[in-house]
């Protein structure tokens, strides 16, 4: 059986595992040159998202082989005089995720090889941007993820739409669609007429899908109106299974969303009359994320309850909370089964720790910025705390808690979960120093510790610590649900 996977006999199962290893970009290129099927295989796998690699924009150049005649010609005119060799592939073709943010920031790395001084007001940017963008279309390729960023230095010609009206397969199977409305309606250079045409390409895009699975929309200055954007969603109402809003306003298209039954993930991040799409929705939500505004508990309480014990990620961030206790309730009544905990400016109650001793199953805590106590109280706390921390937790962020900054020995001698990575804002005396290394002893799972200020740590203290633990810059190992 060996011998037939490396003689190619079996294609399917060879597809199968590198495409497995489709963010394993230097596997995938060592791959590539074992033998001819384990090339053909792995180069289209390679070529799926080439802008989110680092030096992504060593792929232009093999790309502009497959220009016309004429559009090399024009190249030569902006300066680029490269040589146009034969590629073995179509790499236009492959092409999967398209942000076309990340596009123009590789083709402005890419002309900085020719003139370091290049800068985004250079023509030569949108006229490569564009060339490349058409000869995407045009190629054959089928795009699963599409980020429509148009940043400012970013300019589309009209040309490019009747291009894609004749090419629809380049759009026909999008998972995941990501769009920043404000990028659109921001532009100076952008006319009436090209964001009419930019919207009705978007709405167009969205009805043309068989099944869309996710779909981002972000704003910069709270849009109110989406132009028919967000109506649109009501051809996927089948299959959107993830829905991000930032920035927005809350509109009457919203509607759309209570026909959503499948929608599974939800975030809404700094959305104003974020309740009104809280109670349209009619669908069992397994994350739910709420970042950036006040909450009032008795707003998604309706929905904690018929999400129940589906729930299992949950973030309540960078908010004022209102009606806490039934907030807290609410979870414990309802949503067992959380794995990913992580909520901001939370008393640090009784109940919150009856709360947490109820999440049997929590893998993942965030614990940030609890409302201050009186000293005393806050020690028998911590130490309530530490013990009740449920013997699933695998990872503990308490970077941004500066009230138990002081009180890191206690969690750490009462505290028996089997934790995995802890996150602190510093080690800053000498009984929290003392206190990690017998946790390290006592507990042997601690691999990592990330600390705030890691770049305070002196070599001495870094010797003596991590030969019990790996110390590291607290951002390196964050979670995010």
């Amino acid at each position: 059986m060996p011998s037939k996977i490396f003689m190619g006999d079996m294609p399917e199962l060879m597809e199968n595992i590198l495409n497995n290893l489709n963010n394993e970009f230097k596997s995938l290129y060592s791959y590539a040159f074992v033998s001819r099927h384990w090339c053909k295989v792995s180069i289209p796998i390679l070529w799926q998202d080439p802008f989110s690699i680092e030096k992504k924009f060593l792929s232009i150049s093999k790309y502009f082989s497959s220009l016309g005649e004429d559009d090399k010609l024009a190249l030569k005119g902006y300066g680029i005089n490269v040589e146009f060799s034969n590629t073995l592939f179509d790499y236009a073709r492959f092409l999967k995720v398209l942000d076309l943010s990340r596009l123009g920031c590789a083709v402005l790395n890419y002309l900085e090889l020719f003139n370091p001084t290049t800068s985004f007001k250079d023509p030569s940017i949108n006229f490569i941007i564009n060339l490349l963008f058409k000869l995407f279309i045009e190629s054959g390729a089928t795009l699963r993820k599409l980020v429509l960023d148009f940043s400012y230095f970013i300019k589309i010609k009209p040309e490019i739409f009747n291009s894609l009206e004749q090419n629809m397969q380049f759009f026909s199977r999008l998972q995941n669609l990501s769009l920043d409305i404000a990028s659109i309606l921001s532009i100076e250079h952008t006319t009436t007429l090209l964001r009419i045409m930019l919207f009705q390409a978007v709405i167009r895009i969205i009805k043309s899908q068989e099944r869309l699975r996710k779909f981002s929309l972000a704003g910069e200055k709270y849009p109110a109106e989406f132009h028919g954007i967000i109506s649109a969603l009501k051809s996927q109402k089948n299959s959107l299974q993830e829905v991000i809003i930032e920035r927005c306003y809350n509109n009457a298209e919203f509607e759309v969303m209570k026909n959503c039954e499948n929608i599974e993930t939800l975030r809404m991040r700094s959305v104003f009359d974020y309740p009104v799409l809280l109670n349209i929705l009619n669908c069992k939500i397994s994350t739910l994320e709420i970042v950036n505004f006040q909450i009032n508990a008795s707003t998604i309480v309706q929905l904690l309850e018929h999400s129940g014990k589906l729930l299992q990620q949950l973030k309540l961030d960078y908010n004022k909370i209102l009606n806490e206790s039934l907030l807290l309730e609410a979870i414990k009544s309802f949503c067992p089964n959380i794995t990913y905990l992580n909520i901001s400016n939370i008393g640090f109650s009784t109940k919150f720790i009856e709360l947490i001793s109820n999440l049997q199953k929590l893998q993942f805590f965030t614990l940030r910025s609890i409302v201050d106590i009186p000293e005393e109280k806050l020690k028998i706390r911590v130490k309530q705390f530490a013990e009740i921390l449920p013997l699933t937790l695998q990872y503990l962020d308490l970077v941004y808690n500066y009230s138990l900054q002081s009180y890191v020995d206690i969690l750490l001698n009462n505290c028996n979960a089997p934790l995995k990575k802890l996150l602190i804002h510093g080690l800053d005396n000498e009984k929290n120093t003392k206190a990690l290394l017998e946790f390290c002893i006592r507990n042997r799972s601690l691999n990592y510790l990330g600390v705030f200020r890691y770049w305070e740590l002196d070599d001495n203290f870094r010797k003596n610590v991590e030969s019990y633990v790996t110390l590291v810059p607290y951002r390196r190992i964050v979670v995010n649900c």
